[in-house]
């Protein structure tokens, strides 16, 4: 695969396809990897574009047709996969009507981040429709911008309250010892992380759901980025907190990863 390649409802796009994705730019997507045809956390991701369906376009999402179309795309590649859900019959002045969804699937080169770790910076940011993962991404980018500007790698989102809630375009874990800590602040139920919990759970691993105050970080013994791109990579400072994940920890991390099924469409 030398270039990207884009599906809309199931045939080859056209420039008039994508229009209305690129003028009104309202809807939401899943982004995931596939290698060898397989997705890890596929249902997860579909359950994320039916629920983000209902939520903007008041209309279901016909899975098992996504399902088809992802199938004739991908066949038995690697690759990096986009599926956009907007919709051509989005009136932008009656915003409450429900309308057909229409879905974009977007191809290209697989990827992963080759970084050993991450220095992050906190940034006072609170993501609009956390929970949504909607196509409004120029903040999350802008705070990415802004963190190299200063010389991190990436941007650690944070409440005005103080409350840890995702990184840039990440969820993040903390290791306290004795198990996984997980941010309760408004955020992206992210993949790589559900799928990760998944693993940790059969595993007997203990995690918890709570507030994490940007005070409290340096405390913990270490902390680690998730995402579809590279789910387990330690972070090895915020803002001034320096952090050694202990490589035992980060087994772990990687053994529940692996336990969990790559499924084909």
């Amino acid at each position: 695969m030398t270039a990207p390649r884009m599906w809309f409802n199931g045939r080859p796009a056209t420039l008039d396809d994508v229009a209305a994705l690129l003028t009104t730019n309202y809807g939401h997507f899943t982004a995931m990897q596939v290698r060898n045809g397989r997705v890890q956390g596929l249902q997860r991701h579909l359950q994320r574009l039916q629920d983000a369906t209902r939520a903007l376009f008041a209309s279901d999402l016909d899975l098992e047709r996504v399902r088809a179309w992802l199938r004739a795309a991908v066949g038995n590649a690697d690759a990096s996969v986009r599926i956009s859900v907007y919709s051509q019959a989005f009136d932008r002045d009656h915003p409450l009507r429900s309308v057909a969804p229409d879905v974009l699937l977007a191809l290209a080169p697989p990827r992963r981040i080759d970084a050993a770790s991450l220095r992050v910076c906190s940034m006072r940011v609170e993501r609009e429709a956390a929970q949504l993962k909607h196509l409004g991404s120029f903040d999350l980018f802008h705070q990415r911008r802004q963190a190299q500007q200063l010389g991190f790698d990436d941007a650690l989102l944070v409440r005005a309250d103080g409350a840890v809630a995702e990184g840039s375009v990440w969820n993040v874990g903390f290791c306290d010892g004795r198990g996984i800590v997980w941010p309760d602040a408004p955020a992206l139920d992210g993949i790589a992380m559900q799928v990760l919990k998944a693993g940790l759970a059969e595993l007997g691993v203990p995690q918890s759901v709570r507030r994490v105050e940007l005070t409290e970080v340096g405390g913990f013994g270490g902390a680690f980025f998730t995402n579809s791109t590279r789910a387990v990579m330690p972070l090895a400072a915020i803002d001034a907190a320096p952090f050694a994940l202990d490589p035992a920890w980060r087994e772990l991390l990687e053994r529940a990863l692996a336990s969990q099924p790559w499924e084909r469409p």
